[in-house]
Order: C-alpha cells, then sequence, then structure tokens
C-alpha cells in the first residue's frame, strides 16, 4: 500500500468516447439516488454522503480531499494526479496522502460500481463495512499476481502470530485485469455481510459474492473470516460503512455507487 499529486493547471465503457474516459476527463452521468434502487455516493456536492474515518479522527494530515471535474497523470511526474475544476470526482488531496473517508450510511449486503484511477505506483482501497478491502494499486503488467495487487482481497493481520506470520488469508485475483495508470478502472462487487445469531454470536462470514475487476470476474465467493488489515473496525458487524483508502498515494474516485441487497440476493 504506497505513493503522490499536484493539483493544477471502469467497467469498460463500449462506446466511442472510451479513450476520452481514459484519458481522465470528466464522468459520464449515473443514475440518480433511488432509481433501480442505487445511491449514489458521489453527488454534485462531492463529499456530503462521506466523513473522516474514525482511524483518522485525531490525525493531522497536511491535505485533504478535494472535488474535482477530472483526474488525470501529471505530464511532469506520472506518480502524481493533476486536476481539472468541475464536480463529480474525487481526489486525496495534491500529495495523496490523507484521511480515509467513510460514508454516512451503514450497510449490509450490497451490490457495489466503483470507479477508480491511480498514479504509477499509487495504493488505495474499499473496504465494505469498513472491514474487508478490495485492494487498489498500480498492478500494470504483472505477470504473477497476489493478494496485494489490483482487484485482490486484502490478507487479514495479527501480529500475535509471530514475527514473519503477521499476515494470513488474503486471496490474489484470478487474473490480472489492470489497466495502466491514468486510465479508469472499475470494480463491481456483489458483498454478503456476516451473520448473527440472536445472542452476537457468528454464523457465517463476510463473503464477497463476486468481483468483477473492469469487466473480468477476479473472485468468486471467497470468505473472510474476519477484517482484513488497516480495517477501519476490528470487530464484526452486520452493517457498515464503506472506506476508501486515501493516505497510500494518489488516487482519484468517480461513480460510486451502491444498491442495498435483500438477504436471499445476497446468498
Amino acid at each position: 500500500m504506497n505513493s503522490w499529486i499536484k493539483t493544477g493547471i471502469g467497467t469498460c465503457v463500449l462506446c466511442a468516447g472510451i479513450s476520452a474516459l481514459a484519458a481522465g476527463l470528466g464522468p459520464p452521468p449515473g443514475p440518480s439516488e433511488g432509481k433501480g434502487g442505487w445511491i449514489e455516493l458521489i453527488g454534485p456536492q462531492g463529499l456530503t454522503e462521506w466523513t473522516r474515518a474514525p482511524m483518522h479522527k485525531n490525525r493531522s494530515f497536511r491535505d485533504r480531499w478535494l472535488h474535482v471535474g477530472s483526474a488525470f497523470l501529471d505530464p511532469v511526474d506520472p506518480r502524481r494526479l493533476a486536476t481539472r475544476p468541475g464536480t463529480g470526482v474525487l481526489v486525496n488531496g495534491k500529495t495523496g496522502r490523507t484521511w480515509n473517508l467513510v460514508t454516512k450510511r451503514n450497510f449490509g449486503d450490497i451490490e457495489a460500481h466503483i470507479e477508480f484511477l491511480v498514479a504509477k505506483s499509487a495504493n488505495s482501497g474499499v473496504y465494505f463495512l469498513g472491514r474487508y478491502e478490495v485492494q487498489i494499486l498500480d498492478s500494470w503488467g504483472k505477470q504473477r499476481v497476489k493478494y496485494s495487487d489490483c482487484g485482490g482481497i486484502y490478507q487479514r493481520w495479527d501480529p500475535s502470530r509471530g514475527k514473519g506470520r503477521e499476515g494470513f488469508e488474503g486471496r490474489a485475483p484470478r487474473v490480472n485485469a489492470s489497466q495502466p495508470p491514468g486510465r479508469w478502472q472499475s470494480f463491481d462487487v456483489v458483498f454478503r455481510a456476516p451473520r448473527f445469531d440472536a445472542r452476537g454470536r457468528k454464523t457465517a462470514n463476510a463473503r464477497f459474492v463476486k468481483v468483477v475487476h473492469n469487466g473480468v470476474l477476479v473472485h468468486e465467493n471467497v470468505e473472510c473470516t474476519g477484517p482484513t488489515r488497516a480495517a477501519t473496525f476490528n470487530d464484526e458487524r452486520p452493517r457498515g460503512p464503506l472506506m476508501l483508502q486515501g493516505d497510500h498515494g494518489p488516487v482519484a474516485y468517480r461513480n460510486i455507487r451502491v444498491r442495498p441487497l435483500s438477504s436471499a440476493a445476497g446468498r
């Protein structure tokens, strides 16, 4: 999880404008909140659906999240991002080192669509329920991928297991579906929250029913026995926020929308 940005100046979209979108131009319009049950999480006001993650409430950062019209690789330094004014895109500050964002709403079983763009060597992640991460990384061109590559389900971490053995579980994507840094990419995820009985005892693990990266299926029915590394919360609950990692390098997000699912739909 690592990298930088300079302000200035997805699902594969099968249309003539794909090259323009890949180049970092403004986002296409998405469905409004409520249409088909989808909830848009980046509206015209940018951060109204989001707040600072609890882990970073009392930590100071030189930077802050920006609400802009487009983001693209800095032509001078590809390890940074440049932006243009407007709305619809969130960028994690000038340095790519700012607080994690969590949604103000909590969710259980959900379907999610997330579009993101990373600078060269940059890193981020999307945590479902604030606990279970699908990794974002500049993994372009890698022949062998691990849990820590883009689209991977990140490993868990327990220092009590002993030095060199702290990390465990985690799942590499089936294939490397990454695009080059500076291009918009997408995740489409169906996530099933953990289940608990009336006494609060867990009866079923959290599960990524499906993770599609840039139109390619990279995970199916992968369980998480507990929160992955650097989660917002270390406990497990049936509901929680979506979290965007903001302190590991330059990343931009747009067109984030979720659709709560019934228990049956998440099976």
